[in-house]
């Protein structure tokens, strides 16, 4: 039996990279899918490969900066599917990078905003939607980075990608008497569009550095990822709750 049959996902940045990964990942496993993004051509597109694939799933585009956007999303997933019971929170920007005391205020909330401010935002509409259907997992996008390593010119990712560990656990602490688990994720390098390895005008043989970072010696495909998430979203994790997941291959202890 499919490990998500008969439950509602939702997932947000799901127009490439790991959330587009997860999205398809809880397709194949029964779940029917809200996914979410700012490009809609992407969604669409992602859509249509759930739907030949068998699957089921409903695109809406918009900035998950907005609380607006995420009242939507639990409406459309309540509306179309009848409730939530899982919400996988990826959508994320890397920002900008420069010391702090280069950064600009505004270059610092566009990054607390999308990172932290959105899994607030996720977290207030989503939960009362999981209460009402006994329970659920609610799962955000972390990151090693701010939590077990630091690297120079990330300081906003760094303290938005911590700050959502922190709301994590407090969430798991405040709704594990309604049966909501709360967990982050924190993937290690990955090899998605978003990485800075992969950005126009990176310099030569960043790629190399930054999988030697890693025990594994390479970086993560987005699927690999997925199947983390896939795990928490699923029965697999019924007794996990407020967690910090490291899926990271080895980073967060190479010293070689």
């Amino acid at each position: 039996m499919p490990m998500l049959a008969d439950k509602v996902a939702l997932v947000t940045g799901a127009s490439s990279g790991i959330g587009r990964a997860t999205a398809r990942q809880f397709a194949r496993e029964g779940a029917r899918v809200v996914v979410a993004a700012r490009r809609a051509g992407e969604l669409d597109a992602l859509v249509d490969e759930i739907r030949a694939d068998g699957g089921e799933a409903v695109a809406v585009p918009g900035d998950v900066r907005s609380g607006t956007m995420a009242k939507q999303l639990v409406d459309t997933a309540v509306r179309r599917y009848g409730g939530l019971d899982i919400a996988f929170n990826n959508a994320a920007t890397l920002g900008t990078a420069a010391p702090v005391a280069d950064l600009s205020l505004e270059q610092w909330h566009e990054t607390i905003e999308t990172n932290l401010t959105s899994a607030f935002l996720a977290a207030k509409y989503q939960v009362p939607a999981m209460r009402a259907r006994g329970g659920g997992s609610l799962i955000f996008t972390s990151s090693f980075v701010g939590w077990t390593a630091g690297f120079p010119g990330m300081a906003a990712y760094a303290a938005s990608k911590a700050g959502v560990i922190g709301l994590t656990r407090v969430l798991a602490a405040e709704h594990g008497v309604h049966g909501i688990r709360v967990n982050a994720l924190l993937p290690g390098g990955t090899d998605t569009a978003m990485n800075v390895a992969n950005q126009p005008g990176a310099p030569a043989g960043l790629r190399g550095f930054l999988e030697n970072l890693h025990a594994l010696k390479r970086l993560a495909q987005p699927e690999e990822i997925a199947q983390s998430a896939l795990y928490l979203a699923s029965d697999a994790s019924s007794f996990v709750t407020g967690v910090a997941m490291l899926v990271d291959g080895g980073v967060s202890i190479c010293r070689t």
